[in-house]
């Protein structure tokens, strides 16, 4: 088969495979076939379901043949965080004691939703311990390497879910962001990821770091990539305690509407300080690109990075506390660390957390009656070396592992939606900037991503 396939997005492989252009056996044979050859050294996949995916192949061709009805991602390779449930196969999150378990007896919401699309799942991913970290170096599973640089990390916790797309390993992946686990590897990696509005897509049968932060996100080769995914995961699900009722919102057919209309800032005060060079020269120059000068200030973002930490901490640790005590020499000791100091944390630290959340949200929402798309840096720096522990910025030494995130946290912690776009300034690693937009307007974060998109202004390298 020609190898241009692995540099095609999702929709143009299940295009090729309903009008038989492509077999979809022979997408599935050569997806696998590159998997087991390559993941020795990229290390994305720790479970690779090798049978379920022929037979699934197997099917779809079958169904061609004889004319039945095919799903939009019919035939298309896609992978999901080692975090969700696979049936016949024990869920890790990352974690040595989780092998243990028995296998999961059914898929988890998303995974069962892209199947229903036609899409086919080829296993399962690396990440960080239970999903605590953002650099995908896991002291069970081994570290997953930057596709750009394999003596760089991916990010985390999703890092393999971001390193398996960028790599050409398959088109689509999921993952989960806390505090912006799906958006830091994304950027690092050079791929984009979604992380929709709290509660939007289903968490049923995933394992979760935070309970009232967690949100599976999406990683794709191309914009119409993301939309097409959002569009079959989106909807209630009485399975998922915080799953919204917001009627779904289709976000494809509206990638054409364009941007006329929309109201752009950049963030100042926080998220233009603590950052490369670099980082805030790409959000200049997306500002540029949509020709806007205007300047936005997100209050105390500061102590909403502080407070979205605090309040991981303690949720996370509640979650592994019978463990902790009996078996802390089975822990990840990054991630063994991170509990016992959240189980540390006063009851009223964490109140006096979320009470700040309430005030936080009121304050966004004031600022998107003025503007209706925000621009920040995904990141501070490009990806650092594996085993870094600390990065020189604005002449401050900061540690690695918890300043990837501070450009994330903050809004993580109100649950908006938010999209990292790839960039890849000349001589450098990738880059990543976010576009933020309110509570349920994923459909405009994709339209104005796909006008980036077509003008060549974002797009991925494979």
């Amino acid at each position: 088969m020609d190898a241009d396939w692995k540099t095609l997005d999702a929709v143009a492989i299940a295009q090729a495979i309903r009008h038989r252009k492509i077999k979809a056996t022979d997408i599935i044979t050569a997806t696998l076939t590159q998997i087991e050859a390559e993941n020795p050294s990229r290390n994305c996949f720790t479970t690779i379901t090798k049978e379920a995916a022929q037979k699934q192949a197997q099917a779809i061709h079958r169904n061609i043949e004889q004319g039945s009805p095919l799903g939009i991602l019919t035939g298309v390779p896609f992978a999901v965080k080692n975090s969700f449930d696979i049936a016949g196969v024990t869920t890790l999150a990352g974690a040595k004691i989780n092998a243990e378990n028995p296998p999961a007896t059914a898929d988890a919401t998303a995974i069962a939703r892209l199947k229903q699309g036609g899409a086919i799942l080829v296993g399962a991913l690396n990440m960080d311990e239970y999903a605590y970290g953002f650099v995908t170096e896991n002291s069970h599973y081994g570290v997953t390497p930057n596709p750009h640089d394999a003596s760089c990390i991916a990010g985390g916790s999703s890092g393999a879910s971001a390193a398996a797309v960028a790599s050409g390993l398959v088109p689509i992946a999921l993952g989960s962001d806390t505090n912006g686990s799906v958006r830091v590897p994304a950027a690092l990696c050079g791929v984009y990821g979604l992380k929709p509005t709290y509660g939007r897509l289903s968490r049923a049968g995933t394992v979760l770091l935070s309970d009232s932060l967690d949100q599976i996100g999406i990683f794709a080769r191309s914009v119409r990539d993301l939309a097409t995914v959002m569009d079959l995961l989106q909807g209630e699900d009485i399975t998922d305690p915080v799953s919204t009722k917001h009627p779904p919102e289709p976000c494809l057919p509206q990638l054409n509407l364009g941007i006329r209309d929309v109201r752009v800032a950049v963030a100042d005060g926080y998220f233009a300080s603590g950052a490369t060079p670099e980082a805030l020269a790409v959000v200049e120059e997306l500002a540029r690109v949509l020709g806007t000068s205007e300047r936005i200030t997100l209050p105390e973002s500061d102590r909403a990075r502080a407070a979205a930490y605090l309040i991981t901490a303690s949720e996370g640790a509640s979650q592994h506390l019978a463990n902790l005590k009996s078996r802390p020499q089975d822990f990840d000791p990054a991630t063994r660390d991170r509990f016992l100091a959240g189980a540390l944390i006063p009851s009223q630290w964490y109140h006096q957390a979320q009470r700040f959340r309430s005030w936080y949200r009121d304050r966004l929402r004031e600022v998107f009656q003025n503007f209706d798309i925000i621009l920040a840096p995904t990141t501070p720096c490009v990806a650092p070396k594996i085993g870094q522990k600390t990065v020189n910025i604005d002449g401050k030494v900061m540690s690695v592992r918890p300043n990837l995130g501070r450009f994330t946290q903050p809004l993580s912690f109100v649950g908006l939606p938010v999209l990292s776009v790839p960039i890849y300034p000349s001589g450098s690693l990738p880059l990543g900037v976010q576009i933020i937009t309110s509570p349920y307007n994923e459909a405009l974060l994709l339209r104005l991503a796909s006008v980036l998109e077509r003008e060549g202004i974002i797009s991925i390298t494979i």
